[in-house]
């Protein structure tokens, strides 16, 4: 399992790179809505749904629970197109899609974009702050 998440998205930061990077998580961030796949997973629990989001080298993996179980949308960078309107954000890759609002303002959500975004440019093999602004 940690191979096959490995071979997609990318090693985890080391601590190292994570206390350079001053951490590699997003704020908490509350799903209102997703695709349908996804939708499904989330209607067995009638609990406000929240996620949070860890970056890895060659992608992102947006963890969320659903009675008592986590499951992960694991998303390669090459197909993560992100959009943000104000503190709402949205992740779309392979059909899915997850769109939440960010439940921290500030410093913090902007650092984890910054640093959604940087690694997205930089897997892809681009440069310039707005390579990879969708």
């Amino acid at each position: 399992m940690k191979d096959e998440l490995d071979q997609q998205v990318g090693r985890s930061f080391s601590f190292s790179e994570r206390w350079k990077m001053r951490g590699i998580g997003s704020p908490r961030m509350m799903i209102y809505e997703a695709s349908p796949e996804i939708q499904r997973i989330l209607d067995k629990d009638a609990d406000v749904n929240y996620c949070n989001a860890e970056l890895r080298t060659q992608g992102i993996i947006i963890r969320f629970q659903s009675k008592l179980e986590t499951y992960g949308f694991i998303i390669p960078y090459y197909r993560l197109v992100f959009y943000q309107n104000g503190s709402s954000w949205s992740f779309h890759a392979a059909g899915m899609f997850l769109k939440v609002n960010c439940t921290i303002q500030g410093s913090f959500a902007q650092r984890f974009k910054m640093h959604l975004l940087e690694q997205k440019s930089s897997s892809m093999g681009h440069s310039g702050p707005n390579a990879n602004m969708n």
